[in-house]
């Protein structure tokens, strides 16, 4: 049985190809959308939640027709894409007068999770109009915070399914590619974080990742239906000094190469950031792993 090629952490052999063929000269009435769910059920090609990889199935499924290796029936439907005409969030007021007090003098605080509720806009809106990156809508599993001072929005902070690879946070967790693989889901990513530019109390943006760290694996639980053990994220060198990270007591676990994933000859075509991790549990290697890994930094 030949190993032609691997396609998203699947290994496709000769069969594989064997049998789509057949599949389509047997179901000539099939579409493609019928077809890769077809395959998808006969492979047990699902995700975490369960549901099928329809989407990866179909783009396998391109790719074997332009090798050469069968050929699809003809498109009957191409569905419109969302991503090529997004508005952006809609612009919401908020109250910009400074704040410029001590952190104790504004806390507690209030963070809520806005993910799914009616407060969303408004973190979309905030995040575009004052993050430096804008507004992305986020692809898989996401969180979305608001922190409020009295009912005062004051800063967000997103978090999203973590990065495939990261050569620092892999070999700090100590996994390999199959442990890596059934465990991503146990990680969140740290997308965006804005404190206001109106805002500004000492203290205040590691003191936010410090509470967020105490709720969001619950809150991943009750929306996701699984906890999460470890935090990361990746601060631009040229541009932040990682500071509140590192009072929050998050580890830096090294740079990236700047190499991105296209980049060829090994030059660095992006900026150098700092990758850092936060644990969640105290055995998170063995969470994330299955067994005790003896590492200390």
């Amino acid at each position: 049985m030949a190993h032609i090629f691997t396609y998203r952490n699947r290994q496709i052999k000769s069969q594989d190809i064997t049998y789509i063929r057949q599949l389509i000269d047997k179901n000539p009435g099939y579409s493609r959308y019928a077809l890769s769910r077809e395959i998808c059920r006969s492979w047990n090609w699902t995700q975490i939640n369960g549901q099928l990889k329809d989407m990866i199935c179909r783009g396998l499924l391109l790719h074997l027709e332009r090798q050469g290796h069968l050929v699809l029936p003809a498109r009957k439907y191409t569905p419109p894409n969302p991503l090529l005409h997004r508005k952006k969030p809609e612009n919401i007021p908020v109250d910009t007068n400074p704040v410029a007090i001590p952190l104790k003098q504004i806390i507690p605080l209030t963070i809520q999770q806005v993910r799914r509720t009616v407060h969303e806009k408004l973190f979309n809106s905030l995040i575009e109009q004052y993050h430096y990156l804008g507004y992305s809508q986020p692809v898989g599993e996401h969180l979305k915070y608001i922190a409020y001072l009295k009912d005062r929005p004051i800063a967000c902070f997103a978090f999203s399914s973590a990065a495939w690879h990261l050569a620092s946070r892999d070999h700090f967790i100590g996994w390999g590619p199959r442990e890596r693989k059934n465990n991503l889901h146990l990680l969140a990513y740290n997308t965006r974080f804005l404190i206001a530019p109106w805002i500004q109390v000492p203290y205040l943006a590691s003191h936010l990742l410090s509470r967020c760290a105490r709720i969001i694996s619950d809150d991943w639980q009750n929306i996701y239906h699984h906890p999460i053990y470890w935090l990361e994220t990746i601060v631009d060198d040229s541009r932040f000094k990682g500071i509140c990270y590192q009072a929050a007591n998050w580890i830096s676990l090294g740079k990236t190469t700047g190499r991105g994933l296209n980049a060829k000859a090994g030059r660095a075509k992006k900026s150098i950031k700092t990758v850092y991790g936060y644990p969640l549990v105290k055995d998170f290697r063995k969470k994330l792993t299955g067994h005790t890994i003896n590492q200390e930094n």
